[in-house]
Formats: structure tokens, C-alpha cells, sequence
């Protein structure tokens, strides 16, 4: 951070707080405390007649591969809000959420991605304003090489697993 975004003073002192354990960005003007927290994904995996959606990126970052529907949630949203957003503003699709079904940490860049099961109330989809193409795969068919992260290939391959021993938890379908 350069500038206060309380005040706009620049520049930022970088220091622990009293009573805190993490240094935190420190306005010596105003001295509000700036909090940075990890963003939150949610997205879903979404399914038809057996087949999932993904959809290709029209944007970076992996711009050209392919990727679950998510981003990121907005304030004033719950995490299924969030993901029926994305999924209609990535793949132009309504769905109905079953359940949560992966919690996947990305620590190197601040980010916890929520994916729900879901399924496509009507088989009517196409590439929304950050998708090149959007398409349904059979879980043979599944892209892995040109999957854009590796939350999508961890979601996607613990949903296989978990509907090869469906009712059973192999204590690795949540991620923390």
C-alpha cells in the first residue's frame, strides 16, 4: 500500500500493532489500522445428464484454458449467491445449488475458493463476457492438461472419487 485510503497520506508505515501478531500497513497521520484479509472464490461445479461445464477463459490470468465457473464474491452476497452469478455471468446458465463440495486454500495469493455441486436447471448455456467457449465434458473428457488451476483439477478429482464410493468421506473432500 502507498496511500491511506482514510485519509490519503502516503507514505504507510509497515509495523506490528499492540496486542496484534501480524505487522499490518499503519497510517501515521490517522492511524487506522489497514487490514488485508484473503479474497474468497465461489464457484461451482456443474453438471448435466453426467457431464460438467467449464468453461475457457477469455481472461487472464490462464486466458485460452479451461475452468470451473467462479470468481470472486461480491459484498452484500452469500457464497451461493455468488456462485449462481458467476455461473450466469461465465456460462449465461441458471442452476440450483445441492451442496458445498470443495473448500480449497490458495495461500501464496491470499484466496479461499468455495465450489458448490450443482446442476443446470435447463440445458441452455453459452461463453459469457469472460468465457471464449463454454462446454459440457463427460469426466473422461475432462481437459486436465489445459485446466487453468489446480483448485479445479483438485475439486474435479475429488468428485470423481467421491461418486466411485458415493455415501462414503475419504476426510479429503474439504480442503483446509
Amino acid at each position: 500500500m502507498n496511500n491511506c485510503s482514510n485519509c490519503g497520506h502516503s507514505p504507510l508505515d509497515y509495523k506490528r500493532p499492540k496486542g496484534d501478531k501480524h505487522k499490518r500497513y499503519i497510517c501515521s497521520n490517522c492511524e487506522v489500522i489497514h487490514y488485508q484479509n484473503p479474497k474468497i472464490i465461489c464457484g461451482a461445479l456443474v453438471f448435466y445428464k453426467e457431464k460438467v461445464l467449464l468453461c475457457k477463459r477469455s481472461i487472464e490470468p490462464r486466458k485460452g484454458k479451461w475452468n470451473l465457473p467462479a470468481g470472486f464474491m461480491e459484498n452484500n452476497e452469500t457464497l451461493k449467491q455468488g456462485a449462481v452469478r458467476e455461473v450466469l455471468e461465465e456460462a449465461n446458465a441458471h442452476i440450483e445449488i445441492e451442496r458445498l463440495h470443495t473448500i480449497y486454500n490458495v495461500t501464496h495469493v491470499n484466496q479461499v475458493y468455495f465450489l458448490f455441486l450443482s446442476r443446470i436447471l435447463e440445458p441452455v448455456f453459452s461463453a459469457g463476457e469472460e468465457t471464449l467457449e463454454a462446454k459440457l465434458f463427460s469426466l473422461d473428457e475432462i481437459p486436465w492438461d489445459e485446466m487453468a488451476f489446480q483448485s479445479n483439477i483438485f475439486a474435479l478429482k475429488q468428485y470423481i472419487r467421491d461418486s466411485k464410493f458415493p455415501g462414503v468421506f475419504h476426510g479429503e473432500s474439504i480442503r483446509f
